[in-house]
């Protein structure tokens, strides 16, 4: 895709968007004299979006520097969605792990001590669940009620900051974003993976 198709799509995407998210700023204003705090978090969302430069300018960008900044503003982002329902982003991924019953805490340790360099630092941030009343257990951890009920309100707002980061971009973009990624990956004798 050319950049000028790709700027005219984004263009109508964010059109369409556009009068979708002004009809729930309003319906959600109605009547409680209190601002709106996704409007305010996202009021550059109906911006128009730009590329930094012509499709020759961008093949000659850093992917070092883009892969960074791309990796930081989501991640910003997601944490950001996730501090609204009181939980950090390590939190997060503890109690998702969680879902489906009861695990091994060294089990989950092991899965996500690779996320983000995330190391030994899960250990203060389950105890912390733990102590909250959002997990039970100590070698084998599950979700409690209230911890449940945290988890669907954690998930609803991970999905809604996943559509908004996912915005303008189609599914066959981001699958060869995703390829392209792990490929340079590869090539730069890293290891990634993730569940």
């Amino acid at each position: 895709m050319t950049t000028t198709q790709h700027d005219r799509n984004q263009d109508q995407s964010q059109s369409q968007g556009r009068g979708k998210d002004q009809d729930q700023d309003q319906d959600q204003s109605h009547g409680t004299g209190a601002p709106d705090k996704d409007k305010d978090k996202d009021k550059d969302k109906n911006q128009e979006f730009h590329y930094t430069h012509d499709d020759a300018g961008l093949l000659n960008q850093p992917i070092g520097y883009w892969s960074w900044a791309a990796n930081k503003a989501v991640v910003d982002y997601i944490r950001a969605g996730l501090t609204e329902v009181g939980l950090t982003q390590p939190q997060w991924w503890v109690i998702n792990q969680v879902r489906d019953g009861a695990r091994p805490r060294d089990e989950v340790f092991t899965i996500l001590r690779g996320y983000l360099d995330v190391g030994d630092a899960l250990q203060p941030h389950t105890d912390e669940l733990i102590d909250r009343g959002l997990l039970a257990g100590e070698e084998s951890i599950s979700l409690t009620d209230t911890g449940r009920d945290l988890l669907e309100r954690a998930t609803a707002r991970q999905r809604k900051s996943l559509a908004r980061i996912h915005e303008g971009v189609p599914d066959a973009d981001f699958l060869t974003t995703m390829k392209v990624l792990q490929r340079m990956i590869h090539n730069a004798g890293g290891k990634a993976w993730h569940h």
